[in-house]
This record gives C-alpha cells, sequence and structure tokens, in this order.
C-alpha cells in the first residue's frame, strides 16, 4: 500500500489478517528471518510503515521479554489497524505454527514417529539465509548512518561472538548511543531499564501446584515472561524443568519437539503447543499455547502505544540508535552462525548466491523463494 492511500478500519484487518496469515504459513529460519520477511512486506512492498520506524520498533522489541517475531508483527498490525491489527498481527501469525505442531503432536503419539525433512531444509536454509542477509543489508544502510554507528555495531558484534548475553550487548549499545549523543540525560532513562524485568519476575515467583495441567499453564506463563533473545531458550528451561525436573518428557521426546519447532514455519516457541499435547493431551496443548504467547500480547498492548512519544524524545532516539546499532550485530552473528551451518557444499553455495540476486536485484516474493528452495532440496536428495 501506498503512502497517503486511506483504507477503512475493516479494510486494513483484511490487510493484517492476510499478510500475516502468508508469512505465518511461509516463513521459515527462525525469528531473525521472521522478522527479515515482515521487514520486506510491510516496509518495501506496502509501505505500511518507514523503515526507521521498522528498526525503533525492532529496538524496542528486543529489549522486552518475549518471543521478538510475535511481537513485531503485533506491533506492526498496531500501526497499520490500531488495536484490532495487534490482535490480528500476532495472533494470525502464531495460528498456522500451532495447527501444524497441534497435527503433529497428534500424529506422533498414535506413529511414534515425525517426516523425515532433512532433504526439504537442505535447500530451504539457504534461501533463509539469503533472507537474512537481505534484511542486515536493508535495515543497516538505515541503522548504520555515520562512522560512530558502525564502529559501535562492529564492537557489539565482537561482544555478541565472544558470548556476552544478547540483552546486555543490546542495553550497552542503547547506552553507549546516549553517552555519545546525550550524555548529561543518561539519568532520565536509567529508572525504566529495570522495568521488563519485574512482571517476569513476579511470573517467575508463581507457587508449585499439584494439577498437571496448571503447573504447564504456569511454567510456560513463566517462559513467555522471562524468555529474552531467540525462542530456543525455550529449550533450556523445558530440559531443566519439564524433562529432570518433572519428568514428564523424556530427553528423545525433547529432541524430536526441537525438530517440530524448526520444521514448521512461523516462531519456534510454537513447539508449546506440541510439548503440552505429550504432557497432557488436548488440554495441555491449549495452556501452554495461550500461556506462553499471552505475555507477548500484554507486552506490546503495554509498550505499542508508547512508540510514537519515544520517537519524539531526543534521549529516546539515542538510545534506539545506539540498540539498532547492537540489533545489526545480533543479526549479522546470526547470520555467521547459520552461513557455518548452511552452505556444505557448492549446491547450498549456489542457491545461496541465486537467492541473493533473485531479492536484491529482482525483488522476488520470498514466498517463491522458500518454495523454490525446498524444492531443490527435494531435487537433490533424490
Amino acid at each position: 500500500m501506498e503512502y497517503g492511500v486511506r483504507r477503512s478500519g475493516t479494510e486494513r484487518w483484511r490487510e493484517v489478517a492476510a499478510l500475516f496469515l502468508k508469512l505465518g504459513i511461509t516463513s521459515f529460519g527462525g525469528p531473525t528471518a521472521h522478522i527479515a520477511l515482515m521487514e520486506q512486506e510491510a516496509v518495501h512492498k506496502r509501505g505500511w510503515l518507514t523503515r526507521e520506524h521498522f528498526l525503533d520498533l525492532l529496538a524496542a522489541t528486543n529489549l522486552v521479554p518475549g518471543p521478538n517475531a510475535v511481537e513485531m508483527a503485533g506491533h506492526i498490525g498496531f500501526v497499520h489497524a490500531g488495536w484490532p491489527g495487534l490482535f490480528l498481527g500476532a495472533g494470525c501469525f502464531l495460528l498456522p505454527a500451532v495447527v501444524l505442531s497441534l497435527a503433529l503432536a497428534w500424529l506422533y503419539v498414535r506413529m511414534g514417529t515425525l517426516p523425515q525433512v532433512t532433504a526439504l531444509f537442505y535447500g530451504i536454509n539457504p534461501v533463509v539465509l539469503a533472507i537474512i542477509l537481505t534484511a542486515t543489508y536493508r535495515l543497516g544502510r538505515s541503522a548504520l548512518c555515520d562512522r560512530t554507528a558502525i564502529v559501535l555495531m562492529l564492537l557489539c558484534l565482537a561482544a555478541t561472538l565472544l558470548g556476552v548475553n544478547e540483552v546486555w550487548v543490546l542495553l550497552g549499545g542503547g547506552i553507549a548511543g546516549m553517552l555519545l549523543a546525550t550524555p548529561w540525560r543518561v539519568t532520565s532513562l536509567a529508572g525504566w531499564l529495570p522495568m521488563a524485568w519485574i512482571p517476569s519476575q513476579l511470573v517467575a515467583a508463581a507457587p508449585p501446584v499439584a494439577d498437571r495441567v496448571l503447573r504447564l499453564w504456569l511454567f510456560f506463563l513463566k517462559v513467555g515472561a522471562l524468555i529474552f533473545g531467540s525462542g530456543m531458550v525455550l529449550f533450556a528451561f523445558i530440559q531443566r524443568d519439564v524433562v529432570e525436573r518433572y519428568g514428564w518428557l523424556t530427553q528423545q521426546q525433547l529432541v524430536d519437539a526441537i525438530a517440530v519447532g524448526q520444521m514448521t514455519p512461523g516462531p519456534v516457541l510454537s513447539s508449546a503447543t506440541f510439548i503440552g499435547y505429550l504432557v497432557a493431551g488436548w488440554a495441555g496443548a491449549l495452556v501452554s499455547t495461550v500461556g506462553v504467547f499471552l505475555p507477548s500480547f500484554l507486552i506490546v498492548a503495554l509498550v505499542g502505544p508508547w512508540i510514537p512519544r519515544l520517537r519524539r524524545s531526543a534521549t529516546a532516539q539515542a538510545f534506539l540508535r545506539g540498540v539498532n546499532a547492537a540489533a545489526m550485530a545480533l543479526i549479522l552473528a546470526v547470520a555467521i552462525a547459520l552461513f557455518r551451518l548452511t552452505i556444505v557444499d557448492v549446491w547450498t553455495a549456489g542457491l545461496l548466491g541465486l537467492s541473493l540476486v533473485l531479492l536484491l536485484r529482482f525483488r522476488v516474493d520470498t514466498v517463491w523463494l522458500v518454495l523454490g528452495g525446498a524444492l531443490a532440496g527435494l531435487l537433490h536428495g533424490l
């Protein structure tokens, strides 16, 4: 949609629902790839928001707990269609992954195994890497607008590669941005930074209960409120509590749950649906899904309306510029790690190169690229 074209509320709701259902069905590769798809669709193809506004939303999303891609879907939906757009964006993005995870859980319980998808992802992964690199390039043109931002990004990249936690990298980048731009105003934002942890600590302090379904609900509510960075952190919680502490799953079932998170589109946290079904059937699937994603809806509802005011604040803008540089470093670090795992031979290198050309030169729709990558992987497997 072009800037300046007015749409009725109902039309905007339909546009948000259609876009995020499409992304929920076709987005593979983790939150970085999902956000890259959102950037291409919402910023470049439809013009719902500027690249700078998108970066501000991304920076704000990275500083609060919860799955980043789901929260970005809610933010973009809110920008384009108000409060209904918030729930339609996040909900429609989640729906395909949740339904597929539930179907796989049902088959898994009855068949005891999962379909083999190695060949499929052999072709999809290079395409996903190309999408991430393209988004890094496009977003970097806005975020890295001067030498200071470039140096800050390189320092954050070094810290990330050395193993520093993503949250501290983002906060460090934001504080450095403020110190460089408005050092006398740093104290004005210092008070609200710890607020991101207060709701999560209240949830973490919830007392244990005996009923398995209720315990599942409280466990996944805690995870949804505590999780920062990649959704893969979910499986660290599950390993410690669901497997070792409660004994609800075996180690092999945890490995299979991770496979479900990778083979289905959308957020990896949809594995919570699979795990909940294995532990407590349909009721377990329902409470696990609602529990792990509910904090995201609440956080976006609280933070989203404040984004325009933050964008008008010079101090907040300096902070967000620093966080944007740090966010570019995190995305680039993910691309580096994915490159080592994805580009394993001449075939995958060729797929990566072809995908980059199609994205940057011809702006081919990512849906067709993902489907083409899957087909190429299947042909190579044969």
